[in-house]
């Protein structure tokens, strides 16, 4: 099942208290980078009166787009220990924000690193954790009459559909698993007349 790979199954929040600093965290769904960047303007917003307000994501099934902001603690104590944290849970489409009130007493770099960790743990755990499975759309175009072929194929398989026009000539949007991909589109090429749409 190569097509399978972890999201957050809800948002989540942790509060993590160290030397009388304040740690608030949040687990959030972020399906790009774009998205991520504008949840963060969000929380900077929220909690303008915050110290820091540090962050990192993870974005897409293969995990290749992420990026860490240490917000002006000192370099490697926030995003490394943030982004760390969503790798261990081995999650994606994922961004943790920490937002730092600062309660007088320095951490320093041990102390800062063990703390925006702790904080990021506790929201993902919060947020728990589901599977998700890579998708393939595609288009299809058939004539009427084959329709009922169609439809057989898509009620036995797991194939969900996006949308449909069912005229002389009909056509459907479908999604399904990336794994399925093979099987469906061979059974879909035997039905009479039906053609993919590029």
């Amino acid at each position: 099942m190569d097509d399978l790979y972890f999201t957050i199954a809800k948002e989540g929040k942790g509060v993590f208290k160290e030397k009388m600093s304040k740690f608030l965290s949040f687990a959030v769904f972020a399906h790009s980078a774009e998205e991520a960047k504008m949840i963060v303007k969000k929380y900077q917003n929220e909690y303008h009166d915050a110290r820091h307000v540090c962050w990192a994501y993870v974005i897409g099934p293969d995990r290749l787009v992420w990026q860490l902001n240490d917000n002006g603690e000192p370099s490697g104590t926030a995003g490394k220990p943030i982004l760390g944290q969503i790798n261990s849970f081995g999650l994606t489409d994922v961004l943790v924000v920490v937002v730092r009130y600062f309660g007088g007493i320095k951490l320093g770099t041990p102390g800062l690193i063990s703390a925006y960790r702790e904080a990021a743990r506790l929201a993902l755990e919060d947020a728990g954790k589901k599977e998700v499975h890579k998708m393939e759309t595609i288009r299809i175009s058939f004539p009427y009459v084959s329709s009922n072929e169609v439809m057989k194929i898509v009620k036995t398989e797991e194939i969900e559909v996006i949308d449909r026009v069912f005229d002389n000539a009909c056509e459907m949007t479908l999604t399904y698993r990336e794994d399925y991909a093979t099987r469906i589109r061979s059974r879909l090429e035997n039905v009479d007349g039906l053609s993919f749409i590029p």
